[in-house]
């Protein structure tokens, strides 16, 4: 039987990584596609980023593959008109992803497109675990001609639930697994009670993990200067939003990096961590390898098929060592170019 895959191709440079992409999988297994509008496409063709019936195909998937959305075109300050974004918030809450997983690991054939020296991110493979339906973004807000607010709320059984979600993926990954919980803790009650959960849930079920906590201030200049030292890190909505990109530098460039957002039940959401890239849509330079990874993810966490999502990554890692460089790593390397080398190494 097919895995059922909706795909939502989104803007800019959305449909471009997106077809490639499936090429990809359909080398691999059976999987049965359906196409929607989402992001700035559907606020053109339905005035919203998200309607109610991408929202119910999602729901009834295996799997959900995005592309990117956004763009120049739909920018506004304005609050009473729709932005892209706010189709991935509502995505986020309608499917219950609270578990956005991004994994940064520098490749060696990379370690030289980093702007860090080599010698700091070698070794470095840690993966940001970033809480996705709480926190400031989807707190009450407020805005006048001359004020503006933005709450920041998390519940305890929020805390919980993505703290459980970051020790069980230490546990997968390492023999000596490690978490960091980032938080604000020394300013914010909402850091507080984070830091409170977090360490009654180990003392509680994980004493056998080790855990520390870090201030996000310290946690970023970590980041750039040690990465290494990092396992898995676990931290609230707009932490991990900024946290995960600076991260996602280490690697050389944004366009290498997948996500995946996980909830209890029901399909997850998988996509690239890179924008758009509206400036250079349509002219066939896009890289598309977070795009492939992302899909790898798919396989793996969305649908259990381990081989296959080892196949996409080796396939990936094959083509960078053979020499395959787009242009945000370099070289000139078109999307199809691109594709067809990582094709080659997955054959």
């Amino acid at each position: 039987m097919a895995h059922h895959i909706v795909t939502l191709p989104g803007d800019g440079i959305g449909p471009e990584i997106m077809a490639p992409t499936l090429a990809l999988l359909t080398t691999l297994g059976d999987f049965e596609f359906e196409e929607h509008l989402f992001g700035g496409a559907s606020i053109d063709a339905h005035g919203v980023a998200l309607t109610d019936e991408v929202l119910d195909a999602c729901r009834h998937a295996d799997a959900v593959l995005l592309a990117a959305v956004g763009g120049p075109k739909w920018d506004t300050t304005d609050p009473s008109k729709p932005r892209p974004e706010q189709g991935l918030l509502g995505l986020r809450k309608g499917l219950g992803l609270y578990a956005n997983l991004r994994p940064v690991k520098p490749l060696p054939a990379l370690y030289d497109a980093s702007p860090l020296r080599r010698e700091r991110i070698e070794g470095t493979d840690l993966l940001v675990v970033r809480e996705l339906t709480g926190g400031i973004y989807f707190g009450e807000k407020t805005r006048t001609d001359s004020y503006a607010s933005d709450v920041c709320a998390y519940s305890t059984e929020e805390i919980d639930r993505i703290a459980r979600s970051a020790f069980g993926a230490a546990e997968r990954r390492s023999a000596k697994p490690k978490v960091t919980s980032v938080d604000k803790a020394n300013v914010l009650e909402t850091s507080r009670l984070w830091r409170q959960v977090v360490s009654e849930l180990h003392a509680r079920e994980f004493a056998h993990i080790e855990l520390e906590h870090v201030l996000v201030d310290n946690a970023a200049m970590q980041l750039v200067s040690a990465p290494a030292h990092f396992d898995v890190i676990v931290t609230e909505n707009m932490f991990g939003d900024i946290l995960s990109d600076e991260a996602a530098m280490l690697t050389g460039s944004i366009g290498m990096l997948p996500s995946a957002s996980l909830g209890a039940d029901g399909p997850g959401l998988f996509e690239p961590v890179h924008g758009s890239a509206p400036d250079i849509a349509g002219q066939g330079v896009a890289n598309p390898l977070a795009m492939f990874l992302s899909a790898a993810m798919l396989l793996r966490h969305g649908l259990g098929l381990a081989s296959e999502a080892a196949a996409v990554e080796s396939g990936v890692e094959g083509a960078l060592a053979g020499g395959l460089r787009t242009p945000d790593l370099g070289g000139a390397a078109g999307t199809m170019q691109a594709t067809r080398a990582v094709l080659d190494n997955v054959e």
